[in-house]
């Protein structure tokens, strides 16, 4: 197996720099640019050289293999952050028999395959590197520490047993079995099955936290949709005119609302129009209101704009409260009234639906989690019918779907797309 190297850490200057080696030459390759190599787990600090030339003089940690990140020798370089520095230091790795670039994700790859971790953390971890909010961190933190595969190893064990129950039915199956394992297979059964439906309840507000809710501001043209995206925002996200169809484009703005990842979407003015490019933004409004988590209907008299149906948690208030008198539920993004209190509002409805989250971040995990309970309905229904065989063989295919939530079975086409999102280094 090829010895792999990349700079860990971003590019560009920075105070320190972290270049990662790992393989069965990594510590041979490092040793020729720092000399005697610490103790494995230790750190010392060494002049690196190359050729004759002082390149800098770095920290450098050594770790054996089975107890590194990627399970083999790795050799990391704690370098100064100059773009220069990095560079010569690549350059003289590069120039040693045995030693490529890593390619993106293949330091988390090599920990997958080295049994370093499964294929949900793999995914927990790309989620961390990707968090930009508190509760994006938590979710993923949780899913990298093992989270699900604690989960699938319990569901496992409870199957285990049942389909043990089952063979010894099929294995005396001339005999007369002392004990009648119906009860207890069911009883195994039903609760992996409720437990499934329970994950996939909430799964749907697993992947917002992820992905990230998306709150659709609504409302006809010169409403003030545009004025408060940009005071939601704290900056001049979007253009304001008080020419009807100003915004023509829907507008997106990333917010952390209390650790909760929101984009905002300042639409198009809906109103029927002969203009044809303003008629592409309205249906481009439309289309994105309709599949936002929330609208937020800026009326002038309560009546909501045309094309946009309001759901029971949309949140309809008056806009140019600045321009109001005893109004009540008003809101001015000229001046910021009201504009507190409606972040409030979006916030604790978001609040409410994410409370209910699992640990079910991804389509993948879904659709394995929706194969295995069928199988296992299935399984019940052949119970009560003596089947033993077939519900055997239902046992067995759900037990397969759920282990393939951590990689156990064949997922070789998902790894290219999961170790795509990946940065070089990782």
């Amino acid at each position: 197996m090829d010895t792999i190297y990349a700079l860990a850490t971003a590019r560009g200057r920075a105070g320190v720099a972290v270049i990662r080696v790992s393989g069965p030459r990594a510590w041979d390759a490092s040793a020729a640019l720092a000399g005697v190599l610490p103790e494995p787990r230790h750190s010392a600090l060494r002049r690196l050289t190359w050729e004759g030339d002082l390149i800098d003089e770095a920290l450098v940690l050594v770790f054996d293999a089975g107890k590194s990140f990627t399970g083999e020798r790795v050799v990391e370089f704690h370098l100064h952050g100059s773009i220069a520095v990095v560079s010569a230091v690549l350059s003289a790795l590069g120039q040693q028999t045995g030693l490529r670039p890593a390619e993106a994700g293949e330091f988390t790859r090599r920990a997958l395959e080295n049994g370093r971790l499964d294929l949900s953390q793999v995914e927990g971890l790309a989620d961390l590197i990707d968090a930009e909010t508190e509760i994006q961190r938590k979710q993923a933190v949780k899913i990298f520490s093992g989270a699900i595969s604690a989960r699938m190893e319990a569901w496992r064990s409870q199957l285990v047993r049942a389909a043990a129950l089952i063979e010894a039915t099929i294995d005396f199956a001339d005999e007369e079995v002392p004990v009648d394992v119906s009860p207890e297979v069911t009883h195994l059964l039903d609760k992996v099955i409720s437990d499934i439906r329970d994950d996939l309840k909430g799964a749907s507000a697993s992947e917002r936290i992820r992905e990230g809710f998306e709150v659709a501001i609504v409302g006809v043209p010169n409403a003030g949709k545009s004025t408060l995206l940009n005071a939601l925002a704290g900056r001049e996200a979007a253009i304001t005119s008080e020419v009807a169809g100003t915004t023509r484009d829907v507008i997106e703005v990333r917010m952390d609302l209390r650790g909760l990842p929101v984009t905002l979407l300042d639409t198009a003015g809906l109103r029927d129009t002969s203009d044809v490019v303003e008629t592409i933004g309205i249906a481009r409004a439309q289309s994105r209101a309709k599949a936002a988590d929330l609208r937020v209907f800026l009326t002038d008299d309560d009546a909501l704009p045309p094309g946009v149906d309001r759901a029971e948690d949309d949140i309809v208030v008056r806009g140019k409260a600045d321009l109001r008198t005893g109004t009540g539920c008003a809101v001015s993004g000229l001046t910021g009234e009201g504009v507190d209190q409606l972040v409030d509002r979006i916030t604790a409805l978001l609040e409410k639906r994410a409370a209910g989250a699992s640990l079910m971040v991804r389509e993948r995990h879904r659709e394995a989690l929706r194969s295995a309970e069928q199988s296992l309905a299935a399984a019940v229904a052949e119970v009560d019918y003596g089947q033993a065989e077939i519900v055997a063989e239902h046992i067995r295919f759900a037990t397969l779907r759920l282990e393939s939530l951590v990689g156990r079975v064949d997922v070789e086409d998902l790894l290219g797309e999961i170790f795509s999102s990946f940065c070089i280094g990782k």
